[in-house]
């Protein structure tokens, strides 16, 4: 095991294996160090937990979204580590990564000593959940919702864990203001002249967002038909089935690299006989910027919009 200086008296952390005793460690300790000092400031978080958030000078977050409105209210600097989906502002790409979010380790997360975790719905995996939901470190779970209304929650349940309220109140005005008019940004475009989008996650198993995603929801806002909407959650997309749904237009998230490029793209034999490869219409957005559903979701609702349909950027 590796001794480490919590300072508050000597902690000491196990390594992987040790589960159970890690649990019972912290959960002993960690009191005693001030993590619940505060504990009368309490939220209620996306699985009905009701968290006292503590002082929250050492915050952890787990999700683009999550990471942005942390940044968005002003509290950026209290950020000790993030997931590996968050790039957003800069400054945090100089923070500790602790992987993907839906592969946790808790090991690696106490480790780090943060005195309040905030993380998207979706982490996981399920045991780990459960383990984070044992220890004293306070963790607020944030919902995941893919609406205006869901932007507004998550601001507001972060700004109270932060003890932020007025400028929560503040940050959610001006995102929804934003949204609205990103979205009004196509209102008038005729059914008729709608455009059919197929967001696609990568080209080797070529699994499209359907309906209940983020990506389903973007296009929508942005004025987009998705015709995989007619199921729920990514489904794997066959060559028949594209060749059904006829996409006017493939959307991809960047790889990082410079790619997806269109020959990339349309070169793979699924995607080769869709109207969309006739045009070589391809849309590539950043990840966090396009399915995070945070700050930044107005901006990139109005880039699409702009994208499909180049007439609304003229009467921008």
């Amino acid at each position: 095991m590796v001794g480490s200086d919590s300072g508050c008296g000597q902690m000491r952390w196990f390594r992987p294996g040790s589960m159970a005793v890690l649990l019972l460690a912290f959960s002993v300790l960690a009191p005693s160090c001030g993590f619940k000092a505060l504990a009368a400031e309490t939220v209620v978080d996306a699985s009905g937990r009701t968290v006292a958030t503590g002082p929250a000078t050492r915050i952890l977050t787990l999700g683009s979204d999550v990471t942005e409105i942390v940044d968005a209210l002003g509290a950026g600097e209290r950020i000790i580590a993030v997931d590996r989906g968050s790039k957003y502002p800069a400054s945090v790409a100089q923070k500790p990564n602790v992987g993907y979010r839906r592969q946790l380790s808790v090991e690696g997360l106490v480790g780090l000593r943060p005195d309040l975790i905030l993380a998207a719905e979706d982490s996981g995996p399920p045991e780990a959940v459960e383990v984070l939901k044992s220890l004293a470190i306070p963790v607020v779970f944030v919902p995941e919702d893919n609406s205006p209304q869901g932007i507004e929650r998550k601001i507001t349940l972060i700004a109270a864990a932060l003890r932020l309220e007025d400028k929560g109140r503040e940050v959610s005005r001006r995102v929804l203001h934003a949204l609205r008019a990103a979205a009004d940004l196509t209102a008038k475009i005729p059914a008729e002249r709608r455009k059919k989008v197929v967001f696609f996650h990568g080209l080797v198993r070529l699994s499209a967002a359907g309906a209940g995603t983020a990506a389903d929801a973007i296009i929508r806002y942005a004025g987009g038909i998705n015709p995989m909407a007619v199921v729920k959650g990514y489904k794997p997309a066959s060559e028949e089935k594209l060749v059904e749904m006829a996409p006017d237009v493939i959307l991809m998230m960047s790889d990082g690299k410079g790619g997806p490029t269109a020959e990339q793209v349309f070169g793979t034999r699924a995607l080769s006989a869709t109207p969309a490869a006739k045009t070589k219409t391809l849309i590539v957005l950043d990840g966090a910027y396009m399915i995070g559903f945070g700050p930044r979701t107005a901006d990139a609702i109005r880039d699409l919009a702009q994208a499909l349909y180049p007439e609304v950027a003229d009467a921008d």
